[in-house]
Parts: C-alpha cells; structure tokens; sequence
C-alpha cells in the first residue's frame, strides 16, 4: 500500500452534515466529526504517521482492488481481489436530512466475502482534534470507546450470530488504537460500525440491522436523484456531480462547502495548501444555477436561505457587508493557523486550517451573490420583503464603493489590484438588482444604480481592454490573461460573438489552454504572493466549454468536454486542478469543479440540440 495514496485515488461518503474520504486500499484517511469543519479524527492524508487513520483490508498484501458508487447513491463498495478469494466493503452514513445539528453520526462499515475465504483486518487508530490531544481507550465486550476532551467515538461491532465473532480487539502499543480480524468465507458477512455521541456502550449490532440501514440510506439517495429533470447527454456524469454537491451540503444551514479537505496540495511539496471546508459566497452563489439546472429547487432554495441570512446580517468588515466565506453555520471566525505537527501530504508543507483570506475584498461577490439570487427568483424561489431591504442595503452600499481594488476571485497574497472580473461582476450586482426591482415592482434606489452600472461598463471597456493583446485583461493597467473573464458572455456582460470577446477567446486559446486544459493565469506574468506553480484550473476548464459552445465553437467544445470527463477519477470524482501528468491535485472532491461540469453540460446539450434543429433534415 502506498504511504500516501494519489488524491484520485478516494471516494466520499457523508450524511451531509461531515463526510469521510476512502481510499481504494480501504482506508478512511481523512474525517472531521462532528462536522466538516470541526477538527479531524482520521488525518493520515496529511501526516501517514500521526494523522489517525481507520483502515479495513485484506490481511494478505497481495491483494487488487476496485472501487465503485452503488448506483445513484453515496454508498461506496471497494472490492478486494486475492488468488483466494474475492471479497468487499461496504461504506455509508446513515442520512438524517432534517434541519436539526446533531453530533451523532453513523460510519457503518460491512464486510462481506463474495468468493472464497478472505481476512481482513481492521485498524482503528483515531487522533483527536488534528493529533493534538489525547484520548482513552476503552475496550468492552462488544466493542471499544475512544473518549477524548469534547468528542466520544463508539465502535460496535457488526455480525451474523450463526457465525463466528470478530476476534478480540488488541489495543495497540501506544494505547490509541485497537485492531480486529475478520475471517470470512463465501457469504459471510461481517463489520463495525463508528458512532459519535452514542447514547449508551458498544452493542453487537445485527447484519440484518445493518442491512436495514442500508437499504434505507440506498432510497433515500435514490428518492433525491429522482428529482433531478434534466434528460440530456451526459447524464451519468451530472448524476454524479449532483450527488457530490449534495454531500457537500450541510443540511441544517443549506450552506455548500468548497470541499471536504484542508491541506492537499495545488502543487505537491508547495505551499500552496489551503482549508476549503467552509462555504464561500462564490461557490455556493455558482452552486443555484447547477441545482435549478437539473431541477434540484428544495436545495437552491435552502442555499440562498443561507445567502440571505448573511446579507441581512452584515457582519463583513471594512471589505464590505459580505465576507467571502464563513463556517458552514453562518459564523465568520476562520482564522488561519499551521498545524506544524503535520509533515502534510507528500511533504507539502504548511498544513493550513482556518483560511486567512475570509477578510480580504473580492468585489465580485457581489455580483455573483445577486446573479444567483435573480436566477432563483425567476424559478420561484422569491426573497421576502426582509431579505429585499437588505440586499438593497447592499447594493447602495456598491453603488459608493465599486470602484476599489481588491484580492480577486483567486485570492492572491500579492498585493489588491483593480480585478477586471470584480469589476465586470459589480456590473452584474447593478444589473441583476435593477431587474429584480423592476419585475417584483419593489423600491430602489434605481437611478444611481443604473448610473453605477454604466459607470461599470465604460471602465471595463476603456480600462480592462488591452488594445496591444487583443483581449480583457486580469486587472487594469497590466497585458496578464485571466480565465476567470471567460464567465463575461456567460452573465451577459458582453455577446459571446462580439468582436473584442472572440479575440480575448482567441488569446487565451494561445496562452492560457493546452491540450484542451485551462490554467487560472501565469503565475510568472502574474506574481500573486506565492512560492511555486500550479496545474491546470478545472472549474476554468468547464467554463472555457461554456464559452466555446456560446461563441458556436461547438465542435471543439464537445471535444474539450470529452477530454475533461478522462480527467476525473475512476468514481467520476474531481479535485481543484490537474497536474502535468493528469494527476488530480488540490483540495477534493471540488464543488467548484463540479458545478462547473453541469453548468457546462447544460449549455452545451442546449446548443447541441440548436445546432440539430437548425440543419436540413435534422430532429424538429
């Protein structure tokens, strides 16, 4: 087994309040309880050591393994292959979808051999609160307790009571962890299952109560797709991509974080290594137009709850009424801190949590907050006359601070610079709110909003233009290509068949796409504030799709959307980038990625289908 597996190399389950990583060697290497951004228990992803880790496998190394998502579900099967047998197991978390914070969370793992005779053996190694404090462990007849200060976790043990028992757990050396044996033949079927705030001791859990959970947990996933209405190509893939964002959403709030993961590198040994598991303003606003695309409203509408709730609040500081991220319950402390204990993936050292960029300026939330809020009202998803106050509030609060620089959508450490796509997403803000006043005849400050718009958009014309390159540029004054400008035709901002847009297309073509792959900008042309590079941006790369199949481009945008589904892992997963290799690097599963995809997916089926209407003999 590898120390430290490719980042591809995992699946995600969840009960949508945390989730937990599992590596294709039976590994759950990376898990935060009692929420996604609580402190992790299983950490050996970013320290094989003294991370923590809770592996199931097979007791011979020499073993093949496969993984794969039970159909339309979250519930992950990794398959072991051994020239004595073959045999499987089955990781979930039972679903409690309500509105109700709980710390009690179910990890059920059930082991089954599906051929011949297999051993597994089970290692439960937790370290608390990132391996910062120690905990007891207690063994009992049907399982052991793992009490640390503020966090209880319960092993019980799973089994059939006509076959044999697990062996006794053995507490390790260090008395941290303890380990178990399952001996199996054809049919057997065995397990645990780790529960946090249990009410009670370890019990002997029934197969065929386990069995029930799953079941359960099985429709549920299939009772939520089944919402979905979008019928076009690429359906398998958008599944997927849904039920990802889904497990990425923390139910009690409607808040969607970034990813799952702190720490995993954009560059492996880099410094780049950033906690994402908080819920940008950014995403999440992305987020409404992949979910009403594939007809998801229950969870667009529990999002721009969340959305609405900040904007009344008003707890930004001096960048604005919004910051860009807050923790998954709406509350804005994220400082950023190091945890030096940690060697970091592959040695990508500093391993951050916190994120210390929640209080830089991004002027382009704005815009992207109001877009979202506009595309939802115009599905039935309205703001009441609360919400409305506030985000005019917000938007007379634009309408005398548009003009400043800022950090940018990428949150560069460089220095704040007048951001092109801050500008253009401003336009957005002003736009998106004058139509929204207009259609629901609610009270405006109308005038000086249009008036800032205008404004907007002869500044970006004059200023975010390069008339040497041909193209917008990544902030004024500077001839540095950006990605983030492929979203200008997409909001509106300019036609995607515009001369100056089909130049800047053809720029980036030349600079910033290889082999159909996207990079954010270059870092070289672009010093942002850090050491070393990056791969090739992935959310930029299903934008790049966007704006192709909106300039006609058809042909290389289904092309490019070919090449980007190779990309993802064999669960059809994806991270934040991928590296020179194909190798996916960065925080992962990414929400950005993936709805990124649908939102390229929907575009391009769409023009596809024009496309066929429009010739001779073609579909009517």
């Amino acid at each position: 087994m590898d120390e430290y597996p490719p980042i591809e190399d995992h699946g995600m389950i969840g009960d949508l309040q945390t989730a937990a990583l599992i590596s294709k060697d039976g590994a759950i290497d990376w898990y935060c309880c009692p929420r996604f951004d609580s402190p992790s228990v299983f950490a050996s992803l970013l320290d094989s050591r003294a991370g923590g880790v809770f592996r199931i496998a097979p007791s011979t190394p020499d073993y093949t393994s496969r993984q794969l998502y039970f159909p339309d579900t979250a519930i992950l099967i990794t398959r072991f292959m051994t020239e004595n047998g073959v045999g499987e197991v089955v990781d979930f978390m039972t679903v409690r979808p309500g509105p109700e914070a709980t710390d009690n969370h179910q990890l059920v793992r059930l082991v089954r051999c599906v051929r011949g005779e297999m051993t597994f053996t089970i290692d439960v190694n937790p370290r608390f609160d990132y391996a910062r404090i120690g905990h007891e462990t207690v063994k009992t007849e049907h399982g052991v307790v793992f009490r640390a200060d503020g966090l209880t976790l319960t092993l019980h043990a799973v089994r059939d009571p006509d076959h044999e028992h697990l062996t006794v757990w053995e507490v390790s050396d260090d008395g941290r962890g303890v380990r178990g044996t399952a001996r199996l033949r054809a049919g057997d079927v065995r397990g645990v299952v780790l529960e946090s705030g249990a009410v009670g001791p370890p019990r002997e859990i029934s197969v065929a109560e386990v069995e029930r959970l799953e079941s359960e947990t099985e429709q549920f996933w299939r009772h939520w797709l089944r919402q979905s209405t979008y019928t076009g190509r690429w359906r398998e893939a958008l599944q997927r991509s849904a039920i990802t964002l889904k497990l990425m959403t923390y139910a009690p709030t409607g808040g969607i974080i970034a990813a799952p993961t702190a720490g995993l590198p954009e560059q492996v040994g880099g410094e780049r290594n950033w906690d994402y598991r908080y819920t940008w303003v950014r995403d999440g606003s992305f987020s409404v137009y992949a979910l009403l695309g594939m007809g998801f409203t229950d969870e667009a509408a529990a999002f721009c709850g969340w959305l609405r709730d900040r904007v009344q609040e008003k707890v930004g500081g001096e960048s604005g009424p919004l910051n860009i991220m807050y923790r998954v319950d709406g509350s804005s402390d994220l400082s950023e801190e190091t945890l030096d204990h940690w060697s970091g993936y592959r040695g990508s050292y500093p391993v951050r949590i916190g994120n210390g960029a929640m209080e830089q300026t991004q002027m382009d939330i704005y815009g992207e907050a109001v877009d979202s809020m506009y595309f939802a009202d115009q599905h039935g998803i309205e703001l009441d006359h609360g919400g409305w106050l506030a985000l005019r509030d917000m938007i007379d609060w634009l309408t005398d601070h548009w003009d400043r620089p800022g950090e940018g959508i990428w949150e560069t450490r460089g220095g704040k610079q007048d951001f092109t796509y801050g500008r253009v997403m401003s336009w957005v803000a002003f736009d998106r709110a004058l139509r929204l006043a207009t259609s629901r005849g609610r009270p405006a400050h109308a005038d000086r909003w249009a008036s800032a718009r205008d404004a907007v958009y002869y500044q970006v014309m004059d200023k975010g233009w390069s008339a040497e390159r041909r193209s917008f540029v990544q902030h004024y004054g500077s001839d540095v290509l950006d990605s983030s400008l492929l979203r200008m035709a997409t909001v509106g901002f300019i036609s995607p068949t515009d001369p100056q847009w089909t130049s800047t297309l053809a720029a980036m073509d030349a600079e910033l796409v290889t082999d159909s792959l996207v990079y954010r900008y270059d870092p070289a042309a672009s010093p942002d504030g850090l050491a070393g590079s990056e791969g090739t941006f992935s959310l930029c790369t299903f934008n790049y799709v966007d704006a192709l199949a909106r300039a006609g481009r058809l042909d290389e945008a289904r092309l490019t959307f070919a090449k980007m589904l190779t990309y993802s892992n064999h669960l059809g997963l994806y991270s934040e980038e991928i590296g020179a290799t194909g190798e996916q690097l960065g925080n992962f599963p990414q929400a950005f990625t993936h709805l990124a995809l649908i939102d390229a997916a929907i575009t391009l089926d769409a023009a596809l289908n024009r496309q066929r209407r429009n010739v001779p003999g073609g579909a009517r």
